[in-house]
């Protein structure tokens, strides 16, 4: 099981203020969103980062007004690079599409204070930490940051925003670039660091053209074709795990065969996953599957997507599953259920740009419906889908030190019953990884308690949050 003290915090909040770019040469504009950004739902989503007490240095005294003062000062040249997000979000009358308005009406600032320390939480169920320490805001807002101090002397930062602005690439570029902005205190980044907001590099063909097969992939996200709320909100813990380097890369060689290319990092915890799947699914069905999402920023080919990919801020990601059975998936050898995901993996980024233009024209002649991944959805065989964020670049040191955590967070509008996964890669490059998971219970139990040890609960002592070997009670203040 999840552990931990179980501390449940309490937020107050001390102020909450727009901040505007200070650039006035910016003209205001409606940014409209690619249909790549209309695949995913309009649901809010951040990048949430712990940080222990800073240590004071030449430049600050650690104190958390300064912290405070950075993101005060350093907003406004960041929202300069970043400028949609310093608008608001809105639906079109005429269209029912989501549109950014990009009216420097500012982005949101809020300082809070938590009354629990840091060390106390309980990492490994997000519901009681993380969940309670993140704050709501406006539907249309585009960026809400908000900052928390601790009694211990920690921190966190929540970049909250919308799905429809960026994705998982995008939102790392976004507090990476802060944290460039705020080291150098010029306001300016290199020029291989800046966004790119232009969303017409995918334009739908005239006529819309695309294959059967998207009509199967995609299933209409209203409640008639999914399962009830009681059902979803009852079926999933939702749980943080930390994967150390050395079994991953135990996992890595076990998943590698002779004579074939090695198995990748997320290759190999996939298939881990997909033998823990099939053996809770075990006689209760003949199948099950695995679902990965897959960043079409590196795949993308042709010279108008290359140039247009570098630092793409908005959604350029797409679904890929495959299915087996039960039987199968248990018998194999890890290596070859490796080579399963591999050829899964494979197989969608053959003719990525042929692809990419495929789901372009599919949501042209779909819209403004919402819809979801059919696989995703809870019918037919257990699905688990997996999205890997250790590939993306994530700088989180704006003048403090690393985060002890950076973990993306969703709250899905839609009444899926599958599993979810998020990797992502420990601040500071160490080589472990933290995993995000929505789990059925049976799932997490068989994950918690299997003899590798793979995916252990998170804990505070592991993001450095309690002395190591401390032989105090959990009673007892510990310092963070």
């Amino acid at each position: 099981m999840a552990s931990g003290n179980g501390c449940v915090p309490h937020v107050r909040v001390v102020s909450r203020r727009l901040v505007q770019a200070s650039d006035a040469s910016i003209q205001p504009r409606v940014l409209a969103v690619s249909n790549l950004d209309l695949l995913p739902q309009a649901i809010q989503v951040s990048m949430f980062c712990v940080y222990p007490k800073p240590s004071p240095s030449p430049s600050t005294t650690g104190a958390f007004q300064d912290v405070v003062t950075a993101f005060a000062s350093g907003l406004p040249s960041l929202l300069n690079h970043f400028f949609p997000f310093a608008g608001r979000v809105v639906t079109d009358p005429c269209s029912g599409l989501p549109e950014v308005h990009c009216g420097n009406q500012g982005a949101e600032l809020v300082v809070g204070v938590a009354d629990v320390e840091l060390s106390c939480l309980d990492y490994g169920s997000v519901g009681a930490s993380i969940a309670k320490i993140l704050l709501p805001y406006a539907g249309d807002v585009a960026l809400s940051v908000q900052v928390v101090s601790f009694p211990c002397g920690g921190f966190t930062v929540a970049w909250g925003t919308n799905h429809v602005v960026v994705d998982g690439s995008g939102l790392s570029l976004l507090v990476s670039a802060w944290s460039e902005l705020a080291r150098s205190g010029s306001g300016e980044l290199v020029a291989g660091a800046r966004p790119n907001h232009d969303r017409s590099v995918f334009r739908p063909r005239a006529p819309p053209s695309y294959r059967a097969s998207l009509d199967r992939a995609f299933t209409p996200s209203d409640g008639e074709r999914q399962v009830n709320v009681l059902t979803s909100d009852e079926s999933f813990v939702l749980r943080l795990y930390y994967i150390e380097a050395s079994e991953i890369a135990r996992l890595r060689e076990a998943a590698s065969r002779d004579g074939a290319p090695p198995a990748t990092r997320v290759q190999a915890v996939s298939a881990y996953l997909w033998k823990a799947l099939a053996a809770v699914v075990g006689a209760r069905d003949e199948r099950c599957r695995m679902g990965w999402w897959i960043d079409g920023r590196r795949r993308l080919t042709s010279p108008e997507h290359r140039a247009a990919m570098r630092n793409y801020v908005g959604n350029v990601v797409t679904f890929t599953h495959a299915e087996a059975t039960v039987e199968e998936v248990q018998r194999k050898p890890l290596a070859e259920v490796a080579s399963m995901a591999r050829d899964a993996i494979t197989a969608a980024a053959r003719d990525v740009d042929e692809h990419f233009q495929e789901l372009v024209d599919w949501v042209e002649e779909h819209k403004p419906r919402s819809y979801v991944e059919t696989a995703t959805v809870g019918l037919g065989s257990p699905t688990v889908s997996v999205t890997a964020f250790t590939s993306f670049p994530l700088d989180t040191d704006f003048g403090f030190g690393h985060a002890a955590i950076a973990m993306p967070t969703t709250a899905s509008a839609a009444r899926l019953c599958s599993g979810f996964v998020q990797l992502v890669a420990r601040p500071g490059g160490d080589g472990s990884w933290f995993a995000s998971a929505l789990l059925w219970p049976r799932l997490a139990a068989a994950l918690e308690s299997d003899e590798q040890r793979v995916f252990k609960p998170l804990t505070a002592e592991y993001i450095g949050l309690k002395a190591q070997g401390s032989k105090s009670s959990v009673n007892e203040p510990v310092s963070c």
